[in-house]
């Protein structure tokens, strides 16, 4: 990556503070893309977050948006919910599952850290991965009952899971391939190959502040 970044005029519409491969950042984007609200997108780079950014919201992590009011919400399940309250034209809110997407953002990423950073820890990656597959074949019964998690239609809990599930499988596809996950691996495929998803993974260059 270039030193160069983008910048931006001073906009009325939501700045979305992100990062491409960061899957709440990914999620997020996805509930703002199919409820069609606009918004500055502010790449950042992680390892030089710009000063607005952290004075927005000090923890430091994407996504973060904030309004035109001063309003900030810096969690990505809070973005998506907010963008599909205002607009929701596929009926992404009636496949939410509060509880499954708790279960993924609770022990299918505890489980994907260890697996796909065994630097960081302090364990066994394949341990960790062994857990995280037998989450996805939980989520694979499911899937044998109904085409998407939330029913008939891709919804918020598909767009929320979704990314995670890349990440872990873009770990070892080889190995990823060759499990036992006849209803999730083209549950990911089907995700992967969506215009939506193509939308929002579109590549910027990082944002910089003006000055």
């Amino acid at each position: 990556m270039s030193g160069r970044c983008s910048r931006s005029p001073t906009l009325t519409e939501p700045i979305l503070y992100s990062f491409r491969r960061c899957p709440y950042a990914i999620r997020a984007r996805l509930a703002l893309a199919v409820s069609e609200t606009a918004v500055e997108h502010r790449e950042v780079r992680l390892r030089d977050k710009p000063a607005e950014m952290i004075a927005a919201s000090p923890k430091g992590t994407v996504p973060v948006l904030v309004l035109p009011d001063g309003r900030v919400i810096d969690e990505s399940l809070d973005i998506m919910r907010w963008a599909l309250a205002r607009n929701d034209p596929e009926h992404w809110l009636a496949g939410d599952d509060p509880a499954l997407i708790a279960a993924n953002d609770g022990a299918f990423k505890h489980h994907l850290d260890r697996y796909k950073y065994p630097e960081r820890y302090p364990a066994d990656g394949v341990d960790h991965r062994a857990a995280a597959l037998a989450i996805l074949q939980g989520l694979g019964t499911r899937l044998g009952a109904q085409a998407w998690l939330g029913g008939a239609r891709f919804g918020l809990a598909d767009a929320a899971i979704l990314p995670f599930v890349r990440q872990f499988a873009a770990v070892d596809p080889d190995w990823f391939a060759a499990q036992d996950l006849a209803r999730v691996q083209p549950w990911l495929a089907a995700f992967l190959a969506s215009p939506l998803f193509a939308a929002v993974m579109v590549t910027r260059t990082p944002w910089c502040a003006a000055g």
